[in-house]
């Protein structure tokens, strides 16, 4: 007999929650095969079957918090299921919960897992399976838009109900309810998106922020961009995106000002060797913030291939901690859902965070005269304890020019 534990969780995070078993008891597994998913503040943990052999008996359920290294389950190895340990299944039955949990106050059940209904969702797509997941609605109770009455993702994120339909979430409470054309939807919060709502409300609560502002003329990226883009792909294959130059200006930035590039640890200023960059990435489960490590050693190559790794496992939501952990600086691109302008917030324990915003198209002075240039406005919010006005506006401005004029990072200027 085997203990199955939760992973050893790092010090930043304290505990995760148990979001599904792919498993019941009595079931035989393989070696690797995924036995059960753990969500914590930051990302999703899998927990995989250490040899061949049969689950005997699961621990904690859907649900449940577990600390680091916690019994969740126990696993005989080597061992086959048996008909006396495997779930008996009536084809002609609803199969039987693989949990179901009692409220203290009634006695009502408020959780069950059904894995008819499980198999009833084979065949949606994975993104609506996940949908299904988190929101607790009922695919079958949601008005399809895809071919043939389907259920897409994007029915699954503003649902509209088949008339008479209402749905009720795993604790019990209504999420949607049809009222002829007018409908509610009530989901509860994950945990990712509580601790996001925590961390951002500690920020602006804690923290002295401020946010300066500048704008940036795009027109000479864009030209270097449009002319070696296509040599840049064939030999490194990888495409020339705006971010790497972004990243590699705000490199250069931080190590001309490294007040920006520090941290604050009770009244001690901690001042970073190193540059390392989050760069802010929108997935299914929210927003996460993958960190580039050592940027001043990355090429822009270096950067485009990192950055497009960390957002294809960010999408597949496969980031380990390791990936999102610590971190100096941090860039935020709304600008590639059309904002035009905004006030990020910081991501502490650090000190300051740059937004970049779409580019658009502005009239502009240039030497008297009047010019359609490709404009983008940039936003850099620090807290006003650690960073001077000073210091942010100069770094700012530094970014500007870097990004201006690409040749100078070249010519280390």
């Amino acid at each position: 007999m085997a203990d199955i534990k939760a992973p050893v969780f790092p010090e930043s995070v304290a505990d995760g929650t148990i979001v599904e078993w792919h498993v019941t008891e009595g079931q035989q597994v393989n070696r690797d095969d995924l036995l059960a998913e753990i969500e914590t503040d930051k990302v999703v943990l899998e927990v995989v079957a250490p040899d061949n052999g049969v689950l005997t008996k699961i621990v904690k359920q859907v649900d449940d918090t577990v600390l680091s290294d916690e019994l969740i389950a126990e696993f005989e190895a080597g061992a086959s299921a048996s008909a006396d340990t495997a779930p008996a299944v009536d084809p002609d039955q609803p199969a039987a919960p693989v949990q179901a949990k009692q409220a203290t106050d009634g006695g009502e059940p408020v959780q069950v897992t059904d894995k008819k209904n499980e198999a009833d969702h084979k065949d949606q797509s994975p993104a609506v399976r996940k949908a299904v997941k988190e929101s607790g609605v009922d695919p079958k109770e949601v008005e399809g838009s895809g071919r043939g009455g389907r259920v897409t993702k994007t029915d699954m994120a503003n649902p509209t109900l088949k008339a008479d339909s209402s749905i009720k979430s795993d604790s019990g409470r209504p999420v949607a309810e049809s009222m002829g054309e007018r409908t509610e939807k009530r989901v509860p919060m994950t945990r990712l998106r509580k601790t996001v709502a925590n961390r951002l409300l500690a920020a602006s609560q804690e923290t002295a922020m401020l946010t300066t502002f500048n704008e940036v003329n795009m027109k000479p990226l864009m030209d270097m961009r449009a002319k070696y883009k296509d040599q840049f792909e064939k030999r490194h294959g990888v495409r020339l995106g705006f971010m790497s130059l972004f990243v590699k200006a705000a490199t250069e930035a931080l190590k001309r000002f490294p007040a920006v590039n520090a941290s604050l640890d009770g009244d001690d200023i901690v001042y970073h060797g190193f540059y390392d960059i989050g760069v802010a990435v929108s997935s299914d489960r929210g927003l996460v913030v993958p960190v580039l490590r050592d940027t001043d050693r990355m090429s822009m190559a270096d950067v485009e291939s990192r950055i497009r790794e960390l957002g294809g496992l960010a999408q597949k939501g496969k980031l380990g901690l390791e990936d999102m952990t610590g971190g100096t600086f941090t860039i935020s691109n709304g600008g590639v859902f059309g904002s035009l302008m905004s006030t990020p917030i910081l991501n502490p324990p650090q000190t300051a965070i740059l937004g970049m915003h779409a580019i658009n198209d502005r009239p502009m002075a240039v030497d008297g005269k009047v010019e359609i240039l490709p404009m983008m406005y940039l936003a850099l919010s620090y807290d006003h304890r650690m960073i001077d006005g000073k210091e942010a506006v100069q770094f700012l401005v530094t970014i500007k020019e870097l990004v201006e004029d690409p040749a100078m990072l070249l010519l280390d200027l």
